[in-house]
């Protein structure tokens, strides 16, 4: 890879990430008045739609035979449950928390591929760990008069993530970004309708709603093709620091529409959290 490839990759994972900070501020805008499950089935549906005539347009199946294959199985049901937490985390915290705890999914991948796969990890990246894990912590202040349960749905979706970009480490098969895309939207429709079915049916929305759902579909469908492209362009070492550029985008749509104010406990935990991501993506020991 050249220089040039990781400036483009890095440009755009940041493009990617502001993606996803915007369609994050169109779900928690569209949920405040639909039930959150129907803008997911929604997004879901777009999608699948989007990357599946992307794949036909390039004569591949829209839903490979290796779909049902058990590695992407689990995949998939690791990408329900991260997609399933997150979003509930949007639609009833802050964003600027959820978008910090979200941070930390490179860390406990990290830990997961020493630990599953045997991956060697050095002394200082296992410390870069523990130093996340506790950003994690303050940010939740579990014990505090701040601490709120539903800060766990976040944790819940950190999770999901990590389980399915682990579960991608250990698949065999070769799919292409087209594919992984029709197959990620595919679990967020799934998902969607998990919540739709604990929570209630859907309902017909109105002109406004019905805007937020399509500009959450647009940013989220674009997020994705850039992030494939990104991974696929420059170095990882190179391109994945440039994932916590969300926050920053989060942080500043979550002050600016939500009137969110991020205390001085949750600002610190982020900056732990980030810090010690960019030292655990970057060293090699």
């Amino acid at each position: 890879m050249t220089r040039a490839d990781n400036l483009r990759g890095a440009m755009l994972m940041t493009l990617s990430m502001a993606g996803f900070a915007v369609e994050d501020m169109f779900i928690k805008a569209a949920a405040r008045s639909l039930p959150v499950g129907q803008v997911m089935v929604v997004m879901g549906i777009a999608g699948i739609l989007t990357f599946g005539l992307m794949a036909r347009r390039m004569g591949e199946p829209a839903f490979p035979r290796g779909f049902l294959a058990p590695p992407l199985l689990i995949r998939s049901g690791f990408e329900i449950g991260g997609r399933l937490f997150y979003a509930l985390a949007i639609a009833l915290t802050p964003l600027s928390t959820t978008s910090a705890i979200l941070q930390a999914t490179p860390l406990v991948v990290i830990a997961g591929a020493a630990i599953l796969f045997h991956e060697r990890v050095g002394w200082l990246r296992w410390l870069a760990v523990l130093v996340g894990l506790i950003g994690v912590l303050v940010i939740l202040r579990p014990g505090v008069a701040g601490f709120s349960a539903l800060s766990l749905l976040a944790v819940a979706g950190m999770l999901g993530f990590a389980g399915r970009d682990l579960a991608t480490r250990a698949a065999p098969m070769r799919l292409s970004n087209r594919q992984l895309g029709v197959i990620g939207f595919a679990m967020l429709g799934i998902a969607g309708l998990v919540i739709l079915g604990w929570t209630g049916g859907a309902r017909l929305p109105d002109r406004r709603e019905a805007a937020l759902m399509l500009g959450a579909c647009t940013f989220g469908i674009a997020g994705y093709h850039a992030l494939t492209a990104a991974m696929r362009t420059g170095e990882v070492a190179a391109v994945t620091p440039f994932r916590y550029t969300r926050l920053v985008f989060a942080l500043i749509l979550a002050v600016l529409l939500f009137g969110e104010r991020p205390d001085a406990q949750t600002l610190i935990g982020a900056a732990l959290v980030v810090g010690a991501g960019l030292i655990g993506l970057t060293i090699r020991r």
